[in-house]
């Protein structure tokens, strides 16, 4: 397969470049850019040297149009603008930013504070959480590429409350974010000084991943509930760890939840359900498209925590992305994402 990426100096473009170099039925990659055109890639990413020492190449569409796959890794509101002339034109289409994820145009104008895509081109995009969307990607002429929180809480979460085995009317999510998370431009809030040693709660209740988590368990789920949801900044690179606490319905049992969890995801390559866990964290998922989790039922309180772990730059982004590839092209899901996590 011959693919574009689209954002390639981003830290998203850079791993699917990362992951992609080493996929057996990828044969070329060209890297596109808005903003560094005509630049060598490797001077700006000297750990490339020898590897992709290629220009940065303009965004065409007649260049375009002859990939088999393109990859968009911008921030929101580019890709709006530039994948719907695509569609149609031969390539497969997969963005990572979130402009095709949410169906109510009204509602991404809100959340994001920018104009949406053409109705005709988000109604055509079919969400990319693949474990549970995957006969409806194999087809899609846009797969709008999950965030990572929604990754990480919707893998955790919708099992229970398809069986309804917790109260999706009281769901409290506390989810911590490397700072890679915030991309790679410079910013107060990515600041060295501000971020190390520091852990600091962020867009309380105004959260661009709101609308998506609850969008998705409406699609999933069947249930149409407001969930509270706070994200935190905390001082590392890598990984998501995404706590969910909400009561379980009358009856509802620790052996229930976690049998759920294991029977939805006992064919599901990259979701582990840790049984037994002394201590449950990022390290051991990271640069992995793992998603790990865990339940716990606190009999006092009648009330489940929910923990999930991933790599918010593999399974919440190029990871995921690659994993729908797979899925489009008739390829078993593990192609190319047999990544052992980075422990340490």
């Amino acid at each position: 397969m011959k693919v574009g990426i689209i954002g390639a100096t981003g830290y998203g473009g850079l791993e699917l470049i990362r992951i992609l170099h080493n996929h057996p039925s990828v044969s070329n990659i060209d890297l596109f850019t808005s903003s560094d055109e005509g630049s060598i890639f490797s001077d700006k990413y000297t750990h490339l040297l020898n590897i992709y020492d290629q220009d940065l190449l303009k965004i065409d569409n007649s260049r375009l149009k002859e990939l088999d796959v393109v990859f968009t890794s911008t921030p929101s509101g580019v890709s709006s603008t530039l994948l719907p002339s695509l569609i149609g034109l031969g390539p497969k289409l997969i963005d990572l930013s979130g402009d095709f994820r949410l169906k109510d145009l009204a509602e991404y104008e809100r959340w994001y504070k920018k104009t949406p895509a053409p109705a005709e081109a988000v109604e055509q995009s079919v969400y990319g959480l693949t474990e549970w969307n995957t006969e409806a990607i194999k087809d899609a002429a846009i797969i709008a590429n999950p965030g990572c929180y929604p990754t990480a809480v919707l893998l955790s979460l919708l099992p229970l409350l398809k069986n309804n085995l917790i109260d999706a009317n009281n769901i409290v999510i506390d989810a911590k974010s490397g700072v890679s998370g915030a991309g790679n431009k410079p910013s107060q809030m990515t600041h060295f000084s501000e971020t190390n040693e520091n852990t600091a709660i962020y867009k309380i209740h105004e959260h661009q991943h709101i609308p998506e988590i609850e969008q998705a368990i409406g699609m999933f789920a069947k249930h149409h509930s407001p969930i509270t949801f706070t994200t935190t900044l905390v001082p590392m690179t890598r990984g998501i760890l995404a706590t969910s606490y909400v009561p379980v319905t009358t009856g509802t049992t620790e052996k229930q939840l976690v049998e759920a969890l294991e029977e939805k995801y006992a064919d599901q390559p990259f979701v582990r359900i840790i049984k037994d866990a002394a201590k449950f964290g990022t390290n051991q998922v990271r640069g992995s498209n793992y998603c790990d989790i865990h339940v716990r039922l606190d009999p006092r309180t009648n009330r489940a925590t929910i923990v999930s772990a991933i790599d918010n730059l593999v399974k919440g982004a190029a990871g995921q992305a690659i994993q729908n590839m797979n899925v489009q092209f008739g390829l078993d899901q593990t192609t190319g994402l047999r990544l052992v996590p980075l422990f340490i």
